[in-house]
């Protein structure tokens, strides 16, 4: 990374010739993406103990993620409105972004959770429908008993297969980080940094600050794991996050820290790291928010308690949404923005400032998503009981080497 940006910042313009690198690197790792969480969620649940004990993962799962979604959002709210990100810019001469996406009604986007193909939901890479149906066909696994245990044996076996494909491709991390890092500084330059200070200082200041309080705060209570032991072991799917802006390609990375670093039983890192991966977007909450108050202080729009009330929640409802790939965020603000009274031509002109600059954000983003889905998986294994010690934990290591 830091010879990455060296290089970007001395050949300029010229260093986004060698991003393809990094693209293929990108594309290998989300070849991987649809087989790995499908055959390592079903491994996964089919190594569930006892059939209830799969919705007590998954209920302590989706309540912590909302939960730290929620505080995310409170510390955007609480940035922006301390340093006033927009006091003072202008967006005279700022091209307006089109076309911007509509936002999606809730009751599409939980029907989309069932697919109506299984096949076409394999096809078109769609993970939350992947995630279901991979829960629904390791139950009934699980529930066949006997019978189906040579089924349930293959799966476990490609888990195992997949993992290892997952540490070849890892080894080419560098090349690609390289080539990634040093076509953003190539094409962004320092300059980025300068534009869009102040909102950038709370977006970076304020995940910090999340994933030391909420993140390492959850682990030091419930896992009773350190906080310098936790950013430690997670440090690899956080610099990886980092340069490739995606959940979805750190993925593979954030499992294997998972299982190997973190001692997190495979029943829970199979099902809840890749659930987090597609619903849990802290980086993505805490940036929305602090965008839809920078808008209204570039507008000058008036906000009360019920407006900040009702911008958290919808951020909570868009950053559930949010695709997990580089700068989707922005294409979602519409719907968040527009329940403060910020037009939509005024949207497209924040869109078209901030698109620019919006990679060297995404990338602290996408390193806050990946943080809350480590300290989620750490704290729902501990309290399931399967949060092993580093002495015992040579069976899940045997599993992955």
């Amino acid at each position: 990374m830091v010879l990455g940006a060296a290089a970007g910042w001395l050949l300029g313009p010229a260093a986004t010739q060698i991003q393809w690198v990094g693209d293929l690197f990108i594309r290998m790792i989300r070849m991987l993406i649809v087989p790995l969480v499908f055959v390592t969620l079903v491994s996964g649940v089919t190594s569930i103990p006892a059939p209830a004990k799969l919705g007590s993962i998954g209920l302590k799962a989706m309540a912590l993620y909302l939960a730290t979604t929620f505080v995310a959002i409170l510390f955007g709210i609480t940035g922006a409105l301390t340093l006033r990100p927009g006091r003072g810019v202008t967006l005279e001469g700022v091209a307006a972004a089109a076309p911007l996406s509509e936002p999606v009604p809730l009751g599409e986007r939980l029907m989309a959770i069932v697919p109506e193909n299984v096949f076409a939901a394999f096809a078109s890479g769609d993970i939350l429908a992947i995630i279901f149906f991979g829960i629904l066909l390791g139950a009934g696994l699980l529930t066949a008993g006997e019978t189906a245990r040579p089924l349930s044996r293959l799966f476990q076996a490609g888990s195992s297969a997949m993992l290892r494909i997952t540490h070849i491709v890892m080894e080419a991390a560098p090349i690609g980080v390289f080539a990634l890092v040093a076509s953003v500084m190539g094409s962004e330059g320092p300059s980025a940094f300068i534009t869009v200070f102040w909102l950038m200082f709370v977006v970076y200041i304020g995940g910090a600050l999340h994933m030391i309080a909420t993140h390492g705060g959850m682990v030091r209570l419930l896992a009773r794991r350190p906080l310098l032991g936790f950013l430690t072991a997670a440090r690899e799917p956080q610099l990886l996050a980092f340069s490739t802006s995606s959940s979805a390609a750190t993925l593979p990375a954030t499992l294997e820290a998972a299982v190997e670093r973190m001692h997190v039983g495979r029943p829970v890192a199979s099902s809840v790291i890749p659930l987090g991966a597609t619903i849990n977007m802290d980086g993505t909450a805490l940036y929305v928010a602090a965008v839809a108050i920078f808008a209204a202080q570039i507008f000058g729009v008036p906000l009360g308690v019920g407006d900040y009330a009702t911008i958290a929640f919808t951020t909570m409802l868009v950053s559930i949404g949010t695709a997990s790939v580089p700068s989707a965020s922005l294409f979602l603000m519409a719907a968040v923005l527009e329940v403060i009274g910020i037009t939509p031509e005024q949207t497209a002109l924040v869109i078209g400032f901030l698109l620019p600059f919006d990679r060297i954000l995404d990338m602290w983003r996408t390193v806050i998503n990946v943080t809350g889905d480590l300290a989620v998986a750490t704290c729902v294994a501990a309290i399931e009981g399967e949060l092993n010690d580093s002495s015992s934990d040579i069976a899940a290591i045997d599993l992955i080497g």
